[in-house]
């Protein structure tokens, strides 16, 4: 007899469990039982509290998990016993305009930022205000703190100031605080605002700070002097709020910073790649991020980012945006030299392929695992049916499963193109690039990064691959679907070179379309956005055009998973291996602003428009379908990214419409972006 397998429930989640509670298990492995994907399966709404009377903006746990706080419109913040759903304090926290973000500074000190422009904290057992500061002449949006420093907290303003207060001094709001870390006015012009900040676990003098655009900024707080305000409010009126900013806190609007408070080398930025490499940079609609998060260990960044994607950043290797590949150029420039010093065969194949690669079209590949070929196959029927949403879940699956198979790049490239999202074809782009490095020869990834950089309306590059592509494969080089693509780029490229007859020839003139904001940006700000780093993995099927405090989380100590609230009132939960979405839930009736997942267990906080907290937990197997779970997954997400590519006002009433219409209090929530 051979050795006997253990039964599946061992190995699984029930197993490790039995395996902990006997102390057969190490601490370390307990990691793995906070959030698996059958708990994901089975995650449904557990509870519901009641208690504000605005929508929730914001949610908080403790360290140990043992209070949840929420901040709310009514001006007011409640901490619940998450376990037996009872409200333990609320409190008045004195603001007069909406809090959007609550923090434990301490166990008992809980801090908040509002509408009104007020930073403030407060112990919970005595009610004793510790902090009130009027520093910020516009929203605070977000406050930051750091695990080992509880003293200190940073908040985010728009009013385009990162400001830093230390608990540990009194405060006084004059021109002689010297707490403003960061003013992104001076860098990015006098319409700059400060959206989100996060302060990484792992190492805390790294500052993540999102703003009105689509570059997310890691300071290095180590190199940074702490400025001061250039004068200070006398009071925190609305009127007065905005006549200091735009009459004395945009003085050196673009100017940069006067005693250079952040050096070069103390910033880096990271941006999607299609967005960084636009010549104008003049998104439509507007980009914001709306939020940044740490994973765990502190090396990748989480961006939820307005009128675009969930996105992931690798911050110790990520690379900048390249459309066309070193390689690429130099093969080129040696092919214009020398193209007429080496023999070929009778077959028209060079005798020495560039690069050092094979030239021949069909490259030998390793057979697939049976059950990947099988998802590449119904990968392609959908594909054959115009069904891409469908298809590229499926190559991205397979991938998952299989991550060094050019074809299955190269079929998802192609599927990328034809579908047409918000950043794919860029995506498309960098697919091809991977195949061409697991396989050089692959005919068709050469081809398909030709026509995506023609799509991106990246001619000259498009003419360097096409140029690449015909040396490499020259008996493709005569097809039709070749010549095709080579007639598009001459035409473009002949654009290029005429100038256009609208054109004013004086060189100092002003053209017709630049605006004040093109080119008030400081000369620091211009050198980083053009060395932006690029994306490591997207998530895509939310929507977030409605309002500017959308949230995005890891999920799990490993960040296996990443959730996202959307403007449609779904909750979206992604599998990080492969990109797809594993579960969809309906947690609001109008918006999901906030995600929040316990510290030890998986119970998942979700907040948004409505005036309830709700708590989101692994249901029991006992054959029940979840309510609120939404069946089409893949509906609902194509139905967002239509709704993201909407005009803003059809997108409103889209949105009013999915909220209940006349049933619905038709005035504009005061969480959404001014």
């Amino acid at each position: 007899m051979g050795r006997r397998e253990d039964p599946a429930w061992k190995r699984g989640t029930v197993g490790l469990s039995m395996a902990r509670e006997r102390g057969d298990i190490h601490r370390q492995f307990q990691n793995r039982l906070t959030v698996t994907r059958e708990s994901i399966d089975r995650l449904g709404l557990e509870t519901t509290l009641h208690g504000h009377m605005g929508c929730v903006n914001c949610l908080e746990w403790n360290t140990d998990g043992s209070v949840l706080a929420s901040a709310s419109d009514d001006l007011h913040v409640i901490l619940w016993d998450p376990y037996r759903y009872k409200k333990l304090h609320k409190i008045t926290t004195g603001h007069t305009g909406n809090i959007f973000s609550v923090k434990f500074l301490t166990p008992d000190i809980v801090g908040t930022c509002a509408a009104d422009g007020m930073v403030r904290a407060r112990s919970v057992t005595t009610g004793a205000s510790l902090l009130e500061c009027s520093c910020h002449c516009g929203r605070v949006k977000r406050l930051a703190t750091a695990p080992d420093q509880p003293s200190l907290a940073w908040s985010a303003g728009e009013d385009g100031l990162i400001l830093q207060h230390d608990m540990r001094q009194p405060h006084r709001c004059n021109a002689d605080a010297s707490n403003v870390l960061v003013n992104l006015l001076n860098h990015l012009g006098r319409y700059a605002e400060a959206k989100c900040v996060a302060v990484n676990p792992r190492r805390p003098y790294q500052l993540a700070v999102g703003a009105n655009d689509f570059y997310v900024r890691l300071y290095d707080t180590r190199m940074i002097k702490l400025a001061r305000l250039q004068s200070c409010q006398s009071s925190a009126g609305s009127t007065r709020m905005m006549w200091e900013r735009q009459n004395v806190r945009c003085q050196r609007a673009g100017a940069g910073d006067p005693e250079n408070n952040v050096p070069r080398n103390a910033v880096h930025y990271f941006a999607p790649g299609h967005l960084s490499i636009e010549p104008n940079e003049q998104t439509f609609p507007k980009k914001a991020t709306t939020y940044v998060a740490f994973s765990h260990d502190g090396n990748e960044l989480l961006v939820n980012l307005g009128s675009e994607q969930v996105y992931l950043f690798d911050i110790n290797s990520a690379r900048r945006p390249m459309l066309v590949e070193s390689f690429i150029i130099q093969h080129n420039h040696g092919v214009r030299e020398d193209a007429d010093k080496r023999p070929l065969h009778k077959n028209g194949t060079s005798t020495h392929p560039p690069n050092g690669t094979a030239g021949t079209a069909d490259a030998a590949e390793l057979p697939l695992p049976e059950r990947v070929r099988h998802l590449k196959e119904l990968a392609n029927d959908h594909v054959n049916k115009a069904n891409y949403v469908a298809a590229i879940q499926l190559y991205n699956h397979a991938i998952a499963q299989c991550p060094d198979c050019a074809i299955l790049y190269s079929n998802r490239a192609a599927a990328l193109m034809r579908r047409g999202w918000s950043g794919d074809t860029y995506a498309a782009i960098r697919d091809c690039y991977r195949a061409i490095k697991l396989d050089p020869a692959h005919v068709k990834s050469h081809f398909r990064l030709a026509k995506g950089l023609m799509d991106l309306k990246r001619a000259r590059e498009a003419h360097e691959c096409l140029l690449y592509f015909k040396d490499k494969f020259p008996k493709h080089a005569t097809s039709h679907a070749v010549f095709l693509l080579q007639k598009d780029i001459n035409v473009a490229l002949e654009g290029m070179e005429q100038p256009h007859p609208d054109e004013v020839p004086e060189a100092n003139t002003k053209t017709s379309g630049e605006s004040d904001e093109a080119h008030s940006t400081s000369v620091l700000e211009r050198q980083l956005r053009a060395s932006a780093l690029d994306y490591e993995q997207r998530f895509l099927g939310h929507c977030n055009t409605t309002t500017d405090i959308k949230e995005a989380s890891f999920l799990g100590p490993r960040a296996e998973y990443i959730a996202a609230g959307s403007d449609d009132g779904c909750l979206f939960i992604w599998c990080r291996k492969s990109g797809n979405i594993i579960r969809c839930l309906r947690g609001d009736e109008s918006i999901v602003n906030c995600v929040q997942l316990h510290p030890s267990c998986f119970l998942l906080a979700t907040s948004g428009i409505e005036a309830v907290v709700r708590l989101w937990s692994p249901r029991p197997e006992d054959g029940s379908t979840e309510a609120r779970l939404v069946q089409d997954a893949a509906g609902a997400a194509y139905a967002n990214q239509q709704r993201m590519r909407s005009d803003p006002f059809e997108a409103m009433l889209l949105n009013i419409s999915f909220a209940g219409g006349a049933e619905r209090d038709l005035h504009s929530p005061a969480c959404r972006p001014t």
